[in-house]
């Protein structure tokens, strides 16, 4: 099928869907409802579309294979969100995502292609529907959802690529004590990025506590992956426990940036026993407009098991390096040493951030991995749309096996209505 065919055929299939929602109306204010048809109709419609190009360039040395890969993919997303009826709501929310070449790409799921992969599949899917119930401070959600927890680097939504990572889960989140949230849920069900689903036993709890000059968050994350239970993978199941503080204070004209962050993980349903440490400093400063910061996250390794810390339900592309070469912690353990800086000029962002990959510990221990540098062109025009340039050039160690030097580049494109 031509792909304009295919992109009606699949917003039709959305806009269908969605007919009994949005031929109520768009953007229109939720608001507390007398009925349920009421609280129906006086929803709130939300369409917003991604277009990217992306292109993929690694160098494996190998003749036999494709070195680059690039692709075209737009996606649409319709979200609706209810009136309130006593207490009670629902959002739906639905994604396609479209490829706009007429050459297929390697997407990470289907075979084919060879060349480096951009892992965001062609699909229409459910991204979040769930029931919620809001009384007093606490509010109570069932079904498909979004969960983002503090920066992210534990439990995310991999927002970044084309299909979102998403949990079907029972959460609760209460705030009835003043700068104090108390958010806890249970996983029962992931939606990857590849429009794959993992049964899972998952459960979170994450207290945060706000201060004049930051957040103060303690978390325990029992992680259990039970697609995978029957292998001795130290990525199936890990238990989770940490604190973290991260803020920022002002004096005079000049501000001040700050992050410390510490955790332990172990074993937690597999049968691999392992113990180990992450850690994370960083400090900043914002002057005349331009911010700096330089910092040191350490996933650590237990030697004697061979397993690295490791972070399955994170958003790990915010993380060590925008080329995504460590998306799974080494048997060593990983060290990332990275500095930014950015500022903004008549409304157009600029940032450019370094990285140097190490070794933790184990036999190869100091080991350079490789480093990485990257930068980031952002606009919003105004008529809404918004711009995006991001590049990204990894330089393997000498050391290093099984990585190849690779580059990134990403242009997107947004718009909201």
């Amino acid at each position: 099928m031509p792909t304009t065919q295919k992109n009606s055929l699949r917003l039709s299939v959305l806009a269908a869907a969605m007919s009994p929602l949005l031929g109520l109306g768009l953007s229109q204010t939720a608001i507390a409802a007398d009925s349920i048809a009421d609280a129906l109709k006086e929803g709130d419609t939300v369409v917003s579309l991604r277009l990217r190009y992306e292109n993929v360039d690694a160098d494996d040395k190998d003749d036999s294979t494709q070195d680059g890969s690039d692709a075209i993919t737009l996606k649409t997303r319709l979200t609706y969100t209810s009136g309130d009826f006593k207490g009670f709501g629902m959002t739906l929310e639905l994604d396609d995502v479209t490829s706009l070449k007429s050459v297929n790409y390697p997407d990470g799921v289907n075979s084919g292609e060879n060349g480096p992969a951009i892992v965001d599949p062609e699909g229409t899917g459910v991204n979040q529907v769930y029931l919620s119930y809001k009384v007093a401070d606490t509010t109570v959600r069932y079904g498909r959802q979004r969960i983002l927890l503090d920066n992210q680097r534990f439990v995310g939504g991999v927002g970044w690529r084309q299909n979102e990572q998403t949990y079907d889960a029972v959460s609760v989140s209460n705030s009835s004590v003043k700068n104090l949230t108390v958010f806890a849920a249970h996983i029962y069900n992931l939606d990857g990025i590849k429009n794959t689903n993992a049964d899972h036993d998952t459960n979170l709890l994450n207290v945060g506590y706000k201060t004049p000059v930051g957040k103060v968050s303690a978390y325990y994350y029992d992680v259990e992956d039970e697609t995978k239970n029957t292998t001795l993978d130290s990525g199936t199941a890990s238990k989770t426990l940490g604190v973290r503080f991260a803020g920022n204070t002002k004096a005079g004209d000049v501000k001040f940036h700050y992050t410390a962050e510490f955790a332990k993980q172990s074993e937690g349903h597999n049968s691999k026993s392992y113990d180990a440490k992450y850690n994370h400093l960083m400090g900043g400063i914002s002057v005349a407009g331009v911010t700096a910061k330089i910092g040191r996250e350490s996933l650590g390794a237990d030697e004697d098991a061979g397993v690295g810390f490791n972070t399955p339900l994170a958003t790990k592309h915010k993380f060590q390096g925008w080329t995504d070469k460590a998306l799974t912690t080494p048997a060593s353990g990983i060290d990332d040493v990275y500095i930014s800086v950015g500022t903004k000029i008549s409304g157009v962002k600029l940032l450019g951030v370094y990285h140097q990959f190490d070794a933790n510990e184990g036999v190869n221990d100091g080991d350079k991995y490789g480093s990485e540098i990257g930068f980031v062109v952002a606009t919003k025009l105004d008529n809404g749309i918004g711009l995006h340039l991001k590049y990204a050039d990894f330089r393997k160690g000498d050391n290093t096996v099984g990585i190849n030097d690779t580059t990134k580049l990403w242009l997107t494109s947004t718009y909201k209505f």
